[in-house]
């Protein structure tokens, strides 16, 4: 129970601090309900999603989300030409928060494929175009090659970088108010509250890194991952995962967390 609860507070902690930001800042009442109504789904998928160590079913599973992350090119919508986003009902989820956590977690428990894997996703990223969900690769497979030292990752690392550079002067778009780039304004109009929402964000991503019950690899490619999503929300105008609203990165991260924890034994 410790370590479900290592991985629930890993993943509650940010989208508390988003959401008591969300409320306090004046963000409409559904932005905060929704990311509330997310989290509660993950959290019961960290406690209750059965063990998942079927390597068949993982690469499987690998397959479907990398299907997964090129639909929008495909479904839209799509917006001066960049189409990153899934419809789900009356909801519009960023396909690389929904799906890219838990295909870092599968790349780091394939070893055979892990590259194969990552490059397929970036290639979506590349299309839709997607500079955090390239960042988000490359920092990933900088992390998993820190824990494996697999030399096929630094190509990787190297060819997401340049990719995220191309796919930033082709995909930005005007940032929404309480979703993209949250931490630069706030910081210069309430210092205190965006030190807050940066220290949120900070504590778990050390808490996947070091602490959830996951083997080496798979912790360092998860929060790689976050970090990647961060730092292109701090640069440019793309979601603040975790802490801004937007129900697809909480439900994206709480899923990877629960495959996380239920494939720790490998």
């Amino acid at each position: 129970m410790r370590r479900r609860g290592i991985s629930i507070f890993a993943l509650a902690l940010p989208v508390l601090a988003g959401i008591a930001y969300l409320a306090l800042a004046g963000a409409p009442a559904s932005f905060w309900a929704t990311n509330t109504l997310a989290l509660a789904l993950p959290i019961s998928l960290i406690i209750a999603v059965p063990a998942f160590d079927n390597r068949k079913e993982q690469r499987a599973l690998t397959i479907a989300l990398i299907a997964v992350l090129f639909i929008p090119l495909i479904s839209g919508p799509a917006l001066n030409g960049i189409a990153r986003w899934l419809p789900l009902g009356g909801f519009i989820l960023h396909s690389g928060a929904l799906v890219l956590p838990s295909l870092v977690l599968l790349a780091a428990r394939d070893e055979d494929y892990a590259p194969p894997i990552l490059l397929a996703a970036l290639l979506a990223a590349s299309l839709q175009p997607d500079a955090a969900t390239g960042l988000a690769i490359m920092l990933a497979a900088a992390g998993l090659y820190n824990a494996t030292g697999d030399w096929r990752l630094v190509p990787v690392v190297g060819i997401a970088f340049f990719a995220s550079l191309v796919a930033g002067l082709r995909g930005e778009l005007p940032a929404q108010p309480f979703v993209e780039r949250i931490l630069v304004p706030l910081a210069m109009e309430t210092p205190v509250a965006a030190l807050g929402l940066a220290l949120a964000l900070l504590v778990s991503f050390f808490l996947i890194a070091h602490a959830i019950a996951a083997p080496k690899a798979v912790r360092h490619a998860l929060a790689g991952s976050l970090f990647g999503f961060s730092l292109a929300a701090l640069v440019s105008n793309y979601p603040s995962v975790l802490i801004g609203y937007g129900a697809a990165p909480v439900l994206g991260y709480g899923l990877a967390l629960a495959l996380a924890r239920q494939t720790s034994s490998g």
